[in-house]
């Protein structure tokens, strides 16, 4: 899980970089590089499938219908994610992003009928405040990008849902290779209205970016099929050291007091949720 969280990091990292603007090389648009993010990523996993035909899924039994909403909004959150990284610390936006949990708790208590405990409110609580420092409401700077990591967020908590509901039903490389699939279907058609032609250097990020991400979330469900949530849950939040470690050293960006509060909030609230979610 730690593995999964340096990953992750690096993708947001990857993101960053496509989205600067260089003399030769101008920036790519967020939805090209989620377009990028996921047809690679559905490449590597074909490769994969190609040398490891026993473990080629079937895909009688799949509930497609909750197999594209899923896919839909994993796509709207990456894209609103990588939005946000182009224009603001990572780190920053990575904590933003970790409003998730909150986020799927409430449609939980809506869609799947769970309790909405005490301990559940605190750290909603936690969250919002967390947020309020990270957004800094009355000032200009980041406020836009950071819409865009609450977005993430929102997207990725319903995503959750419909994961928890796959999980339980179809098999892990199935589920991964389906997102996957309509994924890219659904991001190149949208990329084709913003596409500009990367160069080589570009080219190269976007095969690292899918290549990566792949790797990421297989690391991701082997350690949720193999460990207990309460225990790997609060190793993936490692996501947000890596990424202001990464920030740091590659652009010297170092997130300011008031997000590093607002993301320990944020953090702490999210490790609450892990270790509820964790003793059922």
């Amino acid at each position: 899980m730690f593995a999964a969280g340096a990953l992750v990091a690096a993708t947001s990292l990857v993101a960053k970089t496509l989205g600067f603007d260089a003399p030769e090389t101008p920036a790519l648009h967020p939805l090209q590089i989620s377009a990028g993010r996921f047809a690679f990523a559905l490449l590597a996993l074909l490769v994969f499938l190609t040398f490891a035909p026993t473990h080629r899924p079937k895909f009688s039994g799949a509930n497609w219908r909750m197999h594209l909403a899923r896919s839909i909004c994993g796509w709207l959150g990456v894209s609103a994610m990588f939005a946000a990284v182009t224009r603001m610390p990572i780190a920053e936006a990575t904590a933003l992003s970790f409003l998730g949990p909150v986020v799927t708790m409430v449609l939980a208590v809506a869609m799947l009928g769970e309790r909405l405990v005490p301990r559940k409110l605190i750290a909603a609580g936690l969250a919002l405040i967390g947020a309020a420092l990270i957004l800094r409401p009355g000032e200009d700077a980041f406020q836009i990008a950071g819409l865009f990591a609450l977005a993430s967020a929102g997207f990725m908590g319903l995503e959750a849902i419909f994961i928890k509901k796959l999980s339980d039903r179809e098999p892990a490389l199935r589920v991964l290779l389906i997102n996957n699939t309509i994924g890219a279907l659904v991001s190149l058609g949208v990329a084709s209205v913003v596409w500009l032609w990367p160069s080589w250097e570009q080219w190269l990020l976007l095969i690292i970016l899918g290549s990566v991400m792949v790797c990421a979330q297989a690391l991701f469900i082997q350690s949720v099929k193999r460990g207990e949530a309460s225990l790997v849950m609060p190793a993936f939040y490692s996501v947000l050291v890596f990424a202001a470690l990464y920030d740091f050293l590659l652009y010297g960006v170092f997130p300011a007091f008031a997000g590093l509060a607002g993301a320990a909030l944020i953090l702490t609230s999210a490790l609450i949720l892990a270790r509820i979610d964790g003793r059922g």
